[in-house]
């Protein structure tokens, strides 16, 4: 899978689930879980136990699957990622040297930014995509608008705060995606095994995405 072609299905989907549970096993039961739910796509954080065998085990399993690694801190670790599948890498802050070496070897990338500093300092970098994180803290969506006046041709993912009831709102201010924790991903269902539950939010979170860019004409 190209980058180029990551980087469309990410765009085209809109959702980027953001993995951060208490175990490998929880994490690749959640994984699978929203992947049969109609989103192929995982960002696993490294928060998670065994962070990098998660990867491995589900770029292995899932050909199709685009699993990436989030919460990046540090080259040695990214190089881990990307040795075991990782298709995209993101962090909940900027450091260009993490940016710069993912697009090195032709990965996905996204890293955070909060300020228009810190934007243009990623978008000058190259990376495909800029995580405005944590976006609710500054306004939401209104944030999400405002950053879109001086960089109209910015591709932002909103993070931080994104649930059912503003992910439209985050969509029509500019947003091309969102990242979404624990509001897709609910820990409870996962500690019950229950895949109805997550399947249930998932289609909720894509009817959301479906029905807001057929407003905007998408």
């Amino acid at each position: 899978m190209t980058r180029e072609t990551v980087r469309t299905r990410i765009e085209e989907i809109g959702i980027v689930p953001a993995i951060r549970l208490s175990s490998s096993d929880d994490a690749l039961f959640a994984v699978e879980a929203i992947a049969e739910s109609g989103i192929p796509i995982a960002e696993v954080t490294m928060t998670v136990p065994g962070a990098v065998d998660v990867i491995r085990t589900l770029a292995s399993k899932h050909s199709q699957l685009i699993v990436g690694a989030g919460t990046v801190m540090d080259l040695e670790t990214l190089q881990q990622c990307l040795d075991a599948g990782a298709r995209f890498v993101t962090s909940t802050g900027l450091d260009v040297h993490i940016a710069e070496f993912a697009l090195k070897h032709d990965v996905v990338t996204f890293p955070g930014a909060l300020t228009p500093s810190e934007v243009m300092a990623a978008r000058r970098v190259g990376s495909d995509f800029v995580k405005v994180f944590p976006c609710s803290l500054l306004g939401g969506p209104t944030y999400i608008k405002a950053l879109k006046s001086p960089f109209p041709h910015a591709r932002l993912i909103a993070a931080g705060g994104v649930n059912q009831q503003n992910i439209g709102d985050f969509l029509l201010a500019g947003a091309v995606a969102v990242g979404v924790g624990r509001e897709l991903i609910s820990p409870e269902a996962v500690r019950r095994r229950q895949l109805d539950w997550i399947r249930e939010l998932s289609h909720r979170f894509l009817q959301i995405v479906k029905e807001t860019r057929s407003r905007q004409g998408m």
